[in-house]
């Protein structure tokens, strides 16, 4: 174990009203073991990991919400939690709302909080997808092709010239409306969908982007995550690749493994060194069908799935942040790769829903698996986190020798890992307890309210209802007669398309 003090508490925010997060599971219990004081800002009760025994106080966030615009009424939020605890805390947000209202408000925390130093609207500006793009294509990082319309003539036309189906992302979605019927990331299939939704730019609050889809599947889609300090420099660093997603080959990381690879850590290091990034970043790439490794998406706080990247004396992103505004030592990380990460209520719904087992989708590569170094900024050659070298290769490129290869790659079994389960712990088990409660208990309630809506006459019908959930909600559409022609069946909710 490393030498860590954790006299200075620790506070985890969380604006987002989502009660299954255990990534603020994670930080709690990362923290807490080492002996930090964690308290908790989320909605109230904390939902399972309210549970946690490493949690000493849940605190409610601001009443009734957060409007982005308008950070104060965090700022007063944030004050009265810092009174209650009587000294000043590390500070680390747990998603994107929460990064972004906190930058916004630092200066007026000084001297309550150890946050770290972003340059003015830096987590603003990576997390907004459209200034992403143009982020990636200055500094030369691969991204999927894409374009903002300025009309909605100009959305159906780009629709085509990329080719259907396109991804229409809006390109801040943490000010979507609640009960809009508007989704962060929607597959269009025809021009006229990308035209009617660029007529809703005004409800959503902001601009929207086409951009040309990346087919998912087996060793496409990976992240990254890091942890750094002053000036962008690496305290901790390492890639990844989902084995299995929730939902499939759509969401967050269900079943993840730590695997070294240098083009995407080359990517997300440079990207850190160019912004001057200072905390903890989760960056999401897809490879495309020529081996190209493109950043999809930019978050600007820890990933839910950062447990993963533990090393062998148990310093994680989380830790490493809090030693470096605590003015400790981050100590050198040693080993880790080949770790394995599982959330166990998504895995179990991705490998229902996807017919496949983690075990069996390909794990890492042939390669044996190097132990991972932090990088020393001294030009080409240098050694990057997980142990990736630079060399000559383009960043986010395919690696030389040409595109990598499609087929899976079987891990030897020296290469596997520790599995860190997301929920289970056996020093604190209430959490994963709770949290089984309340999801079977859900489960149970999607399924009465569905057996509500069964006609007399069907079993039948009920096992429809289950086994194709998208139909539920929608209108029944009337058999067809020759007045009445029967509409084209709609096209099923894309399985292959990159959201967090």
């Amino acid at each position: 174990m490393h030498a860590f003090d954790g006299h200075v508490p620790a506070v985890v925010l969380r604006l987002d009203r989502n009660p299954f997060h255990h990534g603020t599971l994670g930080a709690v219990r990362s923290l807490g073991r080492r002996g930090v004081e964690v308290h908790a800002v989320v909605e109230a009760g904390g939902g399972p990991m309210g549970r946690s025994r490493y949690l000493r106080a849940v605190h409610p966030g601001p009443d009734g919400g957060l409007d982005p615009e308008a950070p104060e009424t965090l700022l007063d939020c944030l004050v009265g939690v810092s009174e209650r605890i009587g000294r000043p805390a590390v500070l680390i947000a747990m998603d994107d709302l929460s990064a972004i209202a906190v930058a916004r408000i630092a200066s007026m925390l000084d001297g309550r909080f150890r946050i770290p130093h972003q340059p003015d609207g830096l987590p603003a500006r990576v997390a907004d997808k459209a200034e992403l793009s143009r982020l990636c294509a200055r500094w030369d990082v691969p991204h999927p092709e894409t374009v903002i319309p300025a009309s909605g003539a100009e959305a159906a036309e780009a629709a085509w010239r990329l080719g259907l189906p396109v991804v229409a992302k809006w390109s801040r979605p943490w000010l979507l409306p609640a009960g809009a019927g508007l989704r962060s990331t929607t597959l269009v299939h025809c021009a006229a969908e990308a035209r009617r939704l660029y007529e809703r730019t005004q409800e959503a609050g902001s601009r929207l982007l086409l951009q040309r889809f990346l087919p998912a599947g087996t060793d496409t889609d990976w992240f990254f995550h890091g942890a750094f300090g002053r000036g962008g420099h690496p305290l901790l660093a390492g890639s990844g690749r989902k084995e299995l997603s929730w939902p499939v080959r759509t969401g967050l990381t269900a079943v993840g493994r730590w695997l070294p690879d240098p083009a995407v850590e080359e990517a997300g290091l440079r990207l850190a060194r160019r912004l001057g990034y200072q905390g903890i970043l989760d960056l999401d790439f897809r490879r495309d069908e020529n081996g190209c490794f493109r950043l999809v998406d930019f978050n600007p706080r820890p990933g839910a799935q950062f447990r993963l990247f533990t090393d062998a004396g148990g310093l994680d992103v989380v830790q490493a942040m809090y030693l470096d505004l605590t003015g400790q030592r981050v100590p050198e990380p040693s080993g880790g790769p080949g770790r394995v990460f599982v959330a166990e209520n998504y895995a179990l719904l991705a490998a229902v829903r996807g017919r496949q087992l983690p075990w069996r989708s390909g794990a890492v590569g042939r390669a044996a698996v190097p132990a991972p170094a932090r990088s020393e900024e001294s030009g080409s050659g240098q050694e990057h986190a997980g142990g990736a070298r630079s060399g000559g290769e383009r960043p986010g490129g395919a690696r030389s020798g040409g595109p990598r290869p499609g087929p899976v790659r079987v891990a030897p079994r020296v290469e596997r890992g520790r599995v860190e389960a997301a929920w289970f712990a056996a020093d604190d088990p209430m959490p994963f307890l709770a949290m089984l409660a309340a999801f079977l208990g859900r489960g149970a309630g999607k399924g009465a309210r569905a057996l509500r809506g069964v006609p007399a006459h069907g079993r039948r019908t009920a096992r429809a209802v289950v086994r194709a959930p998208r139909q539920r909600g929608r209108d029944l559409t009337p058999p067809a007669t020759p007045a009445n022609p029967a509409n084209p069946a709609a096209p099923a909710e894309p399985d292959e398309l990159v959201t967090r």
